[in-house]
């Protein structure tokens, strides 16, 4: 969920380690039996649609919500369908469902501009993101960063991922600095790599780490990348699932039964706050998730309007703001973050359209 390692969450790869992300999965998965790499082989029969496994991208959080509702109020049993939450793998939710190690799995639609642009096959099926979580912070402490331009010539905690460091260049250099700042890789608390003068700023998701900032401290300055001069959304935030995947009709029966049941446990998430954090926390005990985060998390999801296009909406939509993805997907293409693409046209960004489809939520939704 974060773009720390806060509270155990692994980062996602950057540009620069995914092809090496791939091909270790890759050759684990051909050293390795069948039934120890996971799900189904391109090549395995058809099932009757009744069974997936999902990987989660973070240890669970209010990301996540809606699957755990959905499991905890039966809408997955009433569905007929058999539901395997794995938790998320060293390699990523990604590289996984693209080794055929799990069948959906959780991510974003820029990290599978990245991905794909590697050589990966993967298509977004479901969107909670509606409005960007990440925000760009530094120890409200620091008295001498007012600004994106005071990150200039300062230590970015991050995990060398060509998207963040775009991002961070873009603001620094739309409030007026140069663009240039040092790096280093945070520990297992980006927090405690602030306060310890490691690092001077760093990623953050809003909706959970800027609340455990507000509960537990140290508390945070923090910067939106869309007041700073980066346009769209990067954090469209939901279900992934191999292209190849999708050929076989039980799977596909098994995805839009899926969805439908997921739709139906955020909706409930947004109409029932409190409850819905309530399950969550108790659907992953072994997570030991505080309480009264995860209610705090909620509220501000709900407040901030994060999964809905406007604050009156009371149900979300399932679906990408197409647009903004694909100004965010150009500003990344600009800024030379998919060099050494693979797969795609060199000579041009990403396309949204490609990454995405609606064809599972609206026959979720009965659109």
């Amino acid at each position: 969920m974060s773009m720390s390692r806060n509270s155990g969450f692994r980062r996602v790869p950057g540009h620069n380690l995914i092809v090496r992300a791939l091909a270790l999965t890759a050759a684990l998965c051909m050293a390795a039996t069948s039934a120890a790499c996971g799900a189904k082989g391109a090549d395995d029969k058809a099932d009757d649609g009744s069974k997936l496994s999902f990987m989660l991208d973070w240890t669970p959080n209010t990301n996540h919500v809606g699957i755990y509702v959905a499991r905890h109020l039966g809408y997955f049993d009433k569905a007929g369908l058999k539901l395997t939450i794995l938790p998320t793998a060293q390699a990523g939710a990604e590289t996984s469902v693209q080794n055929w190690v799990a069948d959906v799995g959780f991510s974003k639609l820029s990290n599978l501009a990245t991905f794909n642009s590697q050589g990966a096959d993967l298509r977004q099926v479901f969107n909670i993101g509606q409005h960007s979580v990440a925000r760009w912070c530094s120890l409200a402490s620091r008295t001498d960063i007012q600004t994106p331009k005071d990150f200039d010539d300062k230590t970015f905690v991050s995990f060398g991922s060509a998207e963040q460091t775009a991002v961070v260049k873009q603001m620094i250099r739309y409030a007026g600095g140069k663009g240039d700042f040092k790096r280093v890789t945070s520990g297992t608390n980006t927090f405690a790599t602030l306060t310890s003068g490691k690092g001077d700023f760093a990623g953050f998701y809003a909706n959970w780490e800027g609340v455990e900032s507000e509960l537990k401290g140290p508390a945070l300055h923090c910067f939106t990348q869309a007041d700073w001069g980066v346009p769209g959304n990067p954090d469209q935030l939901g279900f992934v699932v191999k292209n190849s995947w999708l050929q076989q009709a039980g799977h596909r029966r098994a995805l839009t039964a899926f969805v439908k049941a997921c739709l139906k446990g955020y909706n409930y998430a947004l109409s029932h706050p409190d409850q819905a954090a309530d399950i969550l926390v108790k659907e992953t005990k072994g997570s030991a998730i505080d309480p009264t985060l995860a209610k705090r998390s909620m509220e501000s999801i709900v407040k901030e309007g994060y999964w809905v296009d406007s604050p009156d909406q009371k149900s979300i939509s399932g679906l990408i703001n197409v647009k903004d993805a694909q100004d965010y997907l150009d500003f990344q293409f600009k800024a030379g973050t998919y060099k050494g693409a693979k797969k795609g046209d060199p000579n041009k960004a990403p396309q949204a359209t490609d990454l995405w489809t609606d064809r599972y939520v609206r026959e979720a939704a009965g659109r």
